[in-house]
């Protein structure tokens, strides 16, 4: 069973750069920048003014005016995102129920739910407080709701490893093909915490930018990052083991080949500085994928454009690849879409998949002044034409957790 390989079959987008996969892809490609002032609060008091919005997203569209009053916006996009990549797999109908699952991540959950919730039970009492708050606030709950719109009877299950989530549900998903637990799994991410709680207590810790201009905010790898730009949206991919996508004739966008996954255990929010367990996230992964040096590799950085996650990050790339960064090309697509939190996994395992079905490096726009910290061969200012044969995703989290997840064409 072990020997199962696992390709993407199907991929759904709800982002900051669009409502689709191909409208976000062209933008990222393009260098579109889908960062600009928050319209979903009154920043008047805040520290922060910028954020990623998903702009024109209307949950009609996926459902019904009574579901999407019961559900979260977060799980909004998820359910929008796995009815595109469903839609686009064409798997339904095509695999057994009880070999259907569903791991789909979050850093968060509800949280807009449960502020709306807790405010009304601070100037109303609690007799005002919704029902739903509970089920429309937790973390699993867009999972489940997955799992009831296309009938996945198989495992269905969150990932919460704050701003790894989405990496790390498609990194197990891909161990519960390859042992046999499934033989298709929606998979991804989803977020919506552009909310006041959540701009308040990221920008009160030092981590969100407090620049004004939304082509200066959010700053990988530069010298004058200073923060990371929260984002929202939902990403899904469909899963799908090899041998089976391959009998009913379905388009393959590429191999899911490696997972690394670690934890720094280290602190709660900061990186360990010498990078010793990311890069081992990595190696793993890299391991794996079975990377030679004649690999041309495409690495999409976690790059938040904080201080310290950048710098180390860097040295986390440079151990991994020991002397062979003459055959890498490394970007931040956080320059685009800000930062998605639990999505930010699965948008970026979806860069890396059209990366290399396109030969196009998307670019981290807006690299005016590189850090000598940061001394990585970065991808700046335009896309890049390049060969590649191998992707990387990196994603790190709040409590030291560390993936890595490799991309092949098939």
């Amino acid at each position: 069973m072990e020997g199962r390989r696992v390709v993407v079959t199907g991929l759904g987008a709800v982002t900051p750069l669009g409502g689709r996969v191909a409208e976000t892809w062209e933008a990222m490609k393009a260098g579109k920048n889908g960062i600009g002032p928050i319209t979903l609060f009154d920043t008047e008091k805040f520290k922060v003014h910028l954020g990623a919005e998903v702009r024109d997203f209307h949950p009609e569209d996926y459902m019904s005016v009574n579901e999407s009053l019961r559900t979260d916006r977060y799980a909004q996009f998820a359910l929008a995102a796995a009815d595109q990549a469903c839609a686009d797999s064409g798997i339904e109908g095509t695999v057994d129920p009880q070999a259907f699952a569903v791991y789909f991540g979050t850093g968060i959950g509800g949280i807009r739910t449960f502020e709306t919730e807790h405010t009304k039970l601070l100037e109303r009492g609690p007799r005002r407080v919704s029902p739903l708050l509970i089920p429309m606030m937790i973390s699993n709950m867009a999972a489940g709701l997955i799992a009831i719109r296309h009938g996945c009877h198989g495992p269905a299950l969150p990932a919460v490893t704050a701003c790894a989530s989405g990496s790390n549900a498609i990194g197990e998903a891909v161990r519960l093909i390859r042992h046999g637990y499934a033989d298709a799994v929606i998979s991804g991410g989803a977020e919506a915490a552009i909310c006041p709680s959540a701009v308040a207590g990221f920008g009160n810790m030092g981590a969100l930018s407090a620049a004004a201009d939304p082509d200066a905010a959010s700053l990988p790898f530069d010298k004058r990052r200073a923060g990371f730009v929260i984002g929202e949206g939902g990403v899904s991919l469909i899963l799908e083991e090899y041998e089976h996508a391959v009998k009913r004739g379905a388009r393959i966008y590429g191999e899911i080949c490696g997972y690394g996954s670690t934890c720094d255990a280290y602190h709660m929010t900061a990186v360990q500085p010498e990078a010793e367990q990311s890069s081992r996230a990595m190696t793993m992964a890299m391991r794996e994928a079975e990377f030679t040096e004649a690999d041309r590799v495409y690495v999409n950085a976690h790059g938040t454009g904080t201080p310290m996650n950048d710098s180390v990050e860097s040295t986390a790339i440079k151990r991994a690849f020991a002397g062979k960064l003459d055959v890498v090309r490394v970007s931040s697509t956080k320059s685009m879409t800000g930062h998605m939190l639990g999505a930010a996994g699965a948008i970026e395992a979806m860069a890396c998949l059209l990366a290399l079905r396109d030969g196009v490096i998307p670019p981290t726009i807006n690299l005016l002044e590189k850090d000598e910290a940061c001394d990585i061969p970065v991808v700046a200012g335009k896309a890049e034409k390049q060969d590649i044969t191998l992707a990387l995703s990196n994603s790190f989290g709040f409590g030291g957790h560390n993936v890595c997840l490799a991309f092949r064409k098939v």
